[in-house]
């Protein structure tokens, strides 16, 4: 019989949640906001965002070592906030590391002589003896063998990469990757071989015009100049460079030195959550699942989880997938924290359709089956659809995305699937209409719910959709809708609305109320179908909300406090 591990209690007070320069334009500002008066004991701890990191790409979440990022934070910073009364939650990606990593360039500059060879994973040596070697020198596998793999973008997940011999190397690379030349000059091209200035500088003008026209060197017309072709290929690859994540060989020991010493890291800056991205993506083997491999991906959260408990961290795998699954419960029976995505839609729902009933189905889940949840209305992602289903019906969901996009919302698909929802990128505020009574009902039952509830900095400031940021952002810059860096003017003149007030003080409630402190008790009291009728109760001391979701009101008793 196996033993899993009890999840100790969880800290559940309110948990901000924002990148370091989202307020202030550094955690500076963040130190000067969370002392305002109008802060007082609302937050307990706070999810700081891995731009926090030394990171490249997608908003920090493209490591290339967990140093702090100078531009936005310092040790100093960290110890203020904690001496505000704040405990954190870090990102730690299991998956990947930028190619700007000390392993990667490594890789880079000494081929297969670097101690970090084995830490990505070799394509052809992974997929040795189970396909066939293409002309462009990566293995095409066998089709058996991958059909029950998820691949986020078309094709092979594969960087080429050039070794400093000049070989191609192909290496698994499950997101974003960039491949990037330099641009030539005419005295590049005479230093490098026989060629006079006249032709050195057309023939600079023509390679330049190609390469910033996305074609590759070897797909360049060189007209007249052919001759110079294939000195002038080898010159631009020899000189490539790269931007992407790379995918992490987790049969290799340095990895799980990188692991323990990461960890170890996070901790000393003070972790108490470490969120687990990318976890699900890192176990593989030739014909499984590369997406949740059973049981590879429980035996590395297992083997995380024991280096975790050594600094007194909790874990939280951060997975998007469907209701009708259960994956959220074969996590939380792992003994982990696991995420309420199914809250922010349930609440958008029950407010279009005015029932309690998908709500009541999903509180009646988490308590029967003791699932510890962090919840959340808005995030740095979008609002979560393919989570939902199998809890409401394709129709419904249907319905909700119609909603949210009419609202102004983005729909995002999933990985460019356009018949598997994934998210709709808006801010909570706009999804919602932009009515502030809906906004502080939508607060006050995240508040109510169980589980510890993680604040969005821009739904607390009432953020409506900014579309001038995603134009700017430009393709793929969807996610900025949602993203606003605000002043400490602005947030100073947002907490004079009464609605960002009412918001502090019902978080503030909820932090400080003994009724939800350690060892509460939930109960669903009985209730018309749009009305929210929940209890908490702690010794003497009970909370009870009363919502209407027709009128979009609440009031909240308490009884012994």
């Amino acid at each position: 019989m196996v033993n899993t591990p009890k999840l100790k209690a969880v800290k559940n007070g309110p948990m901000l949640n924002a990148y370091p320069d989202s307020i202030g334009g550094s955690l500076k500002g963040m130190v000067e906001f969370i002392q305002y008066p109008q802060l007082k004991d609302a937050f307990e701890s706070f999810y700081i965002l891995p731009s926090l990191f030394n990171t490249d790409l997608d908003r920090g979440f493209s490591v290339i070592d967990y140093e702090l990022n100078e531009m936005f934070a310092s040790l100093k910073d960290l110890e203020e906030l904690k001496e505000a009364g704040l405990g954190f939650k870090f990102d730690f990606i299991l998956n990947h590391a930028s190619v700007l990593s000390k392993q990667f360039q490594d890789l880079l500059k000494n081929g297969e002589v670097s101690k970090y060879k084995d830490f990505f994973i070799n394509w052809n040596q992974f997929w040795e003896g189970h396909g066939e070697m293409t002309p462009e020198g990566y293995i095409e596998p066998n089709a058996g063998l991958i059909k029950e793999m998820f691949f986020r973008k078309p094709g092979l997940p594969i960087l080429m990469v050039r070794m400093p011999d000049g070989k191609e190397v192909p290496y698994w690379n499950t997101f974003y990757q960039e491949v990037k030349y330099e641009r030539v000059d005419a005295q590049d091209l005479m230093k490098t071989f026989d060629i006079q200035y006249a032709s050195a500088e057309a023939v600079a003008n023509l390679v330049n015009s190609a390469v910033h026209a996305g074609k590759r060197p070897a797909e360049i017309d060189f007209g007249k100049f052919t001759e110079y072709k294939e000195n002038i290929i080898e010159l631009l690859e020899s000189r490539r460079k790269y931007l992407g994540q790379m995918d992490l060989n987790i049969k290799s020991p340095l990895v799980w030195d990188f692991y323990a010493d990461t960890l170890k890291k996070l901790a000393g800056y003070g972790a108490e959550i470490v969120r687990l991205d990318a976890f699900a993506y890192a176990p593989k083997e030739p014909g499984e699942k590369n997406f949740l491999n059973d049981p590879g991906t429980w035996q590395l959260l297992d083997r995380v989880r024991e280096m975790a408990d050594e600094h007194d961290v909790m874990l939280l795998p951060e997975i998007h997938s469907k209701y009708e699954e259960k994956i959220h419960e074969k996590i939380a029976e792992k003994g982990y924290l696991t995420y309420d995505f199914f809250l922010p839609g349930l609440i958008i729902d029950a407010f279009e359709r005015n029932t309690n009933e998908k709500l009541l189905v999903w509180i009646g889940d988490i308590e029967r089956k003791g699932i510890q949840t962090v919840n959340m209305l808005g995030s740095h992602d979008g609002i979560p659809l393919l989570d939902l289903k199998g809890l409401l019906s394709d129709e419904e969901i249907e319905s909700l995305i119609k909603t949210v996009v009419g609202r102004g919302g983005y729909v995002k698909d999933l990985h460019g699937q356009k018949t598997m929802y994934y998210q709709v990128n808006a801010t909570y505020f706009s999804a919602l209409g932009e009515d502030e009574q809906k906004l502080l009902l939508a607060r006050t039952i995240q508040l109510f719910m169980p589980g510890k509830p993680q604040i969005w900095y821009l739904d607390l400031f009432v953020g409506k959709n900014n579309y001038e940021a995603v134009e700017k952002a430009g393709s793929g810059g969807h996610k900025e809708i949602n993203r606003t860096n605000l002043g400490l003017e602005q947030v100073q003149e947002n907490l004079q609305k009464e609605v960002v007030l009412e918001q502090l003080e019902l978080i503030r409630f909820r932090n400080t109320c003994p009724a939800f402190g350690y060892g509460a008790k939930l109960t669903v009291l009985e209730s018309e179908p749009h009305i929210l009728k929940l209890q908490w109760e702690n010794g003497s001391c009970k909370a009870i909300l009363k919502g209407n979701l027709k009128e979009y009101s609440y009031t909240i008793q308490t009884e012994n406090c």
